[in-house]
């Protein structure tokens, strides 16, 4: 079998070996125990991680062909050459993948541009830039209002356009705001305790193109409420050692680091 083969191989393994769940892992253990003698059926174990393998090469980035997976195993099996070498075949996987990720960017900030210029007009909604950032209010506050240098304490879900929520804690949140995404920050500032709000954030006050995980230039809101204005004291709460650093930022609400320009 030759290397660019076995190479495809490790790295699809990999991925399958990781697609186990806990469930199937408990599982497979339970079952050595009952079972310390019995032979391993190969026939079976080949099938099954033939659909580990089918079903995980989407997290290797691309849509395969399956009927060419399958040639490329047998013709290695056979010992017949591969059709490119292994530095081809990652250098055309990655060129697949930046333009996917282009194609994926320029859509999801087409769709974030036209829902903010169609919710504008919406009854209620606050705009604070134009095209950018906007918000409406489902309960007004009466408390204390959030500052630039606060740190409030908020409850919080995050969600995509037309997407899942990312972000939803069951516990009340401290937020930073010198580390928060831009349009969160200056959408935040003003409101009071007692308060709730949705914020509509562009990409650009979001995270961008380089929001981790996140779907690329999608535009995103927050469904606040205001707990409590300024908490700074909650701090202290966040961690039994009064020696241990707190780790400013939440996650999923943090601006993205500053990263360096690399080929995706």
């Amino acid at each position: 079998m030759n290397k660019f083969l076995l190479s495809f191989l490790y790295v699809s393994f990999f991925f399958c070996l990781h697609a186990l769940s806990a469930e199937e892992a408990t599982a497979a253990s339970a079952a050595e125990e009952t079972a310390p003698d019995s032979k391993p059926n190969v026939a079976k174990i080949s099938e099954a991680f033939g659909h580990l393998l089918g079903r995980n090469l989407d997290a290797m980035g691309m849509k395969f062909d399956i009927a060419k997976v399958i040639k490329g195993l047998q013709d290695a099996a056979e010992g017949k050459e591969s059709p490119m070498t292994e530095m081809e075949f990652f250098q055309a996987k990655a060129a697949i993948e930046e333009s996917i990720f282009k194609e994926i960017s320029s859509t999801n900030l087409k769709e974030a541009e036209a829902f903010l210029e169609k919710n504008k007009t919406e009854s209620g909604i606050h705009i604070l830039e134009e095209g950018k950032l906007q918000y409406k209010i489902s309960h007004e506050g009466k408390g204390a209002a959030i500052e630039e240098n606060s740190i409030p304490l908020v409850r919080y879900t995050g969600k995509f356009l037309n997407g899942p929520a990312f972000g939803s804690p069951k516990e009340e949140e401290i937020i930073h705001l010198e580390d928060a995404v831009a349009g969160l920050r200056k959408g935040l500032i003003g409101m009071k305790e007692g308060e709730k709000r949705t914020i509509f954030i562009h990409p650009n006050l979001a995270y961008g193109s380089h929001g981790g995980n996140l779907p690329p230039n999608s535009l995103v809101t927050f469904e606040i409420e205001v707990v409590q204005a300024n908490a700074p004291y909650a701090e202290s709460l966040d961690s039994l050692s009064p020696t241990t650093p707190k780790t400013k930022g939440n996650p999923e609400i943090a601006a993205p680091f500053e990263e360096p320009k690399i080929i995706r």
